[in-house]
């Protein structure tokens, strides 16, 4: 008996290894699937421009639009118009995401002002953003105060609902039980209603973190003398098609990094759900 017991306790050893070892694996795949696709993809690109032979204003290779960031960077230009972006998303998230999560605390426990303030919200983002921007640069000017305005209008909703999808998802029955308990309102918050929220905000976090990057090019595209989406105008208007590829693909980096950075959070944060 003793001898089944511990052939039993063996096997069932090394299923557990084997499954681990199985999703050591998988990971590993996955790691090395992202880096696969983009060489895939840049020498797909490469590989069209030589075989269609298109000139540089219209597609320029990988290795020009290379060329073309070396240079840029080396005269410190490509700095600075980095940093103007850069500062112009974190600050628009800031005011975007503190301003959101704020109100949507406050309509996802009154059902009332939600009820109120819902068509202002959702006609406030029914109209597009490459249409109010212009209007936001003649009335705050085309300085870092329009580009901020922009980002944070475009960050808002997203976080916003998610906040009040959020709040509402708490279990009343836990609502009850922390009052008989006599938590204060701040505990209340604390100890339960955030805990309980942040992954559905996250979600929204998420999306506002990238859609960051589009507000500030919105805002630059509309009158700017700095930053990557002014590049980008810069770009266009020499036809140097280069300078655009090196731009864009500068905002696909910082939107990554922004969502890693949020992902990572959320995993430090939330790391209890997966336990």
């Amino acid at each position: 008996m003793f001898d089944a017991q511990k052939a039993n306790f063996t096997l069932r050893a090394e299923r557990k290894q084997a499954g681990t070892w199985r999703a050591g694996l998988a990971q590993y795949r996955m790691q090395l699937a992202t880096p696969l696709v983009l060489v895939s993809v840049i020498a797909l690109w490469a590989l069209l421009v030589t075989w269609q032979g298109y000139p540089p204003f219209i597609l320029p290779s990988p290795a020009l639009v290379w060329q073309k960031f070396l240079l840029m960077a080396a005269d410190g230009s490509l700095l600075l118009h980095i940093g103007v972006t850069l500062l112009e998303i974190l600050l628009g998230l800031f005011i975007g995401l503190s301003t959101a999560f704020a109100l949507g605390y406050l309509l996802g426990r009154h059902h009332t002002l939600e009820r109120i303030a819902s068509p202002y919200i959702v006609a406030s983002q029914s109209i597009p953003i490459v249409a109010i921007a212009p209007l936001i640069v003649i009335w705050m000017g085309s300085g870092l105060a329009s580009k901020v305005a922009v980002t944070a209008l475009i960050t808002f909703f997203p976080t916003l609902v998610a906040t009040i999808v959020g709040i509402r998802s708490v279990d009343p029955d836990l609502h009850d039980l922390m009052r008989s308990l006599r938590a204060s309102r701040w505990q209340l918050f604390w100890k339960l209603e955030l805990p309980a929220a942040l992954p559905i905000i996250f979600g929204g976090l998420k999306l506002s973190a990238t859609l960051s990057v589009v507000g500030a090019v919105v805002g630059e595209l509309m009158g700017a003398n700095a930053g990557l989406g002014y590049l980008v105008n810069l770009g266009r208007g020499l036809l140097d098609t280069p300078m655009m590829f090196v731009a864009i693909l500068l905002l696909v980096v910082i939107a990554q990094a922004l969502h890693f950075v949020v992902a990572t959070l959320e995993a430090r944060l939330l790391h209890w759900q997966r336990v």
